[in-house]
């Protein structure tokens, strides 16, 4: 009896775990999706006309990145990722930082402090050039903007480089004033919260389930998060967050992209956070002021991550920026999972063959754990006969018969959890890896084999869905189970039907995974079972003799 609830306890936790699963990854219906796709051409149109007849707008872009500047404060207004797709088999690149009317995603910086063109309104830069854009043969592409106000000169360079998401952004200030000035130089974004305010807001990689919000790196704190809505919740009481720092960076993090503000090591930064107006979030940073003499000058540098969620990349650019790939509180499971994943794919050249080579190396290691599994059962269901002459005996006195059954367990050397733990061990690594296939960007667009296309959505005709639960009634067929209740029978006989059914929204990545790992425990039961019957141990049922 004992062991039927520990079977059906660890059900009920996988099935609790894919239902939260199921839940976070409702996706997009394909009609709903074209319509949003529809949608955004029109925005895009709408706002090429627009930024045509303001004349305020110059483009910068090299082979990653083409970012659209507003000469108005010198904003990123918007971003767009050359390398990635908005959708999979279409030309149009994702769309990252964008301004509507409606929703607002942008990069701002300046110069603030006592002495600050930004600080009581922004300034008005010109350009040299409408456009700037990368050509062969060089490695980078600098966007130039200047203005010049009472007696001082203010340079700003937005530079970029060839093959990567990251934006350099520097201020060269020219005091040829007679005064010392004092200013300090800050980079923010700022993002509306409300997504249902953007229409297409799914198109430009909003997923359900996915978390969506700030986070920051400091001195203190390698990785912290805060929702949008915290930050909301702290403007209604009048509140922020700032810590102060001498390395890290601030960020806004959705499924698969992130933006972050870097600060330069060297110099004293402050990480702030709060709401606008209960409408946009902001994150940024702020350098300590400084003195400039008259007839100095004084350089600002800083650093920007505009682009996919590239863990090598992002690693290389700042200490810690990789976190916003964020494998929940697993991550130390996660990471080494995805090193490896990531090492098999270097040999594979395939994300879907690399994900079943990782099923077989994650299986293969916990082959023990699964073979003292199922030897645990085994010697449970040697012992049926004497725990139901105990349940007979001692009927009248449950206390008498937990004395008594403990008493067994000891003297056969059963432990009535050896069944549960090695799974309940297992879990973490099974959710470490859920969450592995879920945020590497890599698999978004990946194709497998035949109709399987991108690895990071579902099968779009549930092949694999369906696979997975014939090969879960097979290992049920398999198992040595000691459930005799009809009712719990016919419970644990349903689990592969509703899981195949779950599986139907999972990304294909994840399927695959569970497909390929239930038919390696298929192959470790035969393995297994033949090992325990060898020593006498009866692990299955016997078949059942006709009658003659």
């Amino acid at each position: 009896m004992e062991q039927q609830r520990n079977i059906l306890f660890v059900l009920f936790l996988i099935l609790t775990l894919f239902i939260y699963w199921a839940w976070e990854n409702d996706k997009l219906t394909e009609a709903h999706r074209a319509e949003l796709a529809a949608q955004q051409t029109e925005l895009m149109n709408t706002n090429a006309q627009a930024a045509s007849s303001i004349g305020k707008l110059i483009t910068l872009e090299s082979d990653s990145l083409q970012l659209t500047i507003d000469l108005n404060g010198g904003d990123i207004v918007d971003a767009k990722l050359l390398k990635v797709m908005q959708e999979q088999g279409k030309t149009d690149p994702f769309h990252l930082l964008m301004e509507e009317p409606n929703f607002v995603y942008i990069a701002q910086s300046g110069l603030a402090g006592r002495d600050g063109p930004d600080s009581s309104a922004r300034p008005t830069y010109t350009s040299a050039q409408s456009s700037y854009k990368l050509i062969d043969g060089q490695d980078s592409v600098s966007a130039v903007l200047s203005f010049v106000q009472d007696g001082v000169t203010y340079t700003k360079i937005y530079t970029l480089k060839r093959d990567s998401y990251v934006v350099d952004v520097s201020y060269h200030i020219d005091n040829q004033s007679t005064r010392d000035l004092s200013m300090a130089f800050y980079g923010q974004l700022k993002q509306t919260v409300d997504v249902e305010a953007q229409s297409n807001a799914g198109a430009f990689g909003f997923v359900a389930g996915a978390y969506r919000g700030s986070a920051y790196s400091s001195d203190d704190s390698r990785y912290e998060k805060n929702t949008f809505e915290d930050l909301v919740d702290l403007a209604t009481d009048g509140q922020n967050i700032q810590t102060a720092t001498k390395s890290g960076w601030v960020a806004m993090i959705q499924h698969y992209f992130v933006s972050a503000w870097i600060g330069k090591a060297a110099e004293n930064v402050i990480y702030s956070a709060s709401a606008e107006n209960g409408r946009d979030a902001i994150i940024g940073i702020r350098t300590n002021p400084t003195t400039i003499a008259a007839g100095q000058s004084q350089d600002f540098n800083a650093q920007m991550w505009i682009g996919p969620k590239n863990q090598d990349q992002m690693e290389q650019v700042a200490k810690n920026l990789d976190l916003t790939v964020d494998y929940g509180w697993l991550w130390f499971i996660s990471i080494p999972l995805f090193k490896i994943l990531e090492f098999i794919h270097g040999f594979v050249g395939n994300w879907g063959f690399s994900i079943i080579l990782l099923t077989l190396i994650v299986r293969s290691v916990l082959f023990p754990l699964t073979k003292a599994q199922y030897t645990s059962m085994a010697k449970m269901r040697l012992l049926t006969p004497k725990m139901q002459e105990l349940r007979e005996r001692y009927k009248d006195d449950r206390q008498k018969l937990g004395q008594e059954t403990m008493r067994l367990y000891k003297s056969e050397k059963v432990n009535p959890l050896g069944g549960c733990f090695p799974l309940l061990i297992q879990m973490p690594i099974f959710i470490a890896l859920y969450w592995t296939l879920m945020e590497s960007t890599e698999l978004r667009h990946a194709p497998f084999v035949f109709w399987i296309t991108d690895l990071s959505v579902y099968d779009p005709y549930f092949v694999t869905p369906i696979l997975y639960g014939i090969t879960m009634f097979l290992i049920q067929k398999m198992s040595p189970t000691p459930i005799t209740d009809p009712m719990q029978r016919k419970v644990f006989m349903a689990m592969p039907l509703i899981f195949t059914f779950m599986f139907c929204t999972f990304p294909a990545g994840l399927t695959i995974y569970w497909v390929v790992s239930n038919c390696f425990t298929i192959l470790q039961q035969i393995i297994i079972y033949r090992s325990l019957e060898k020593r006498g141990l009866q692990v299955r049922e016997p078949k059942a003799t006709k009658k003659a």
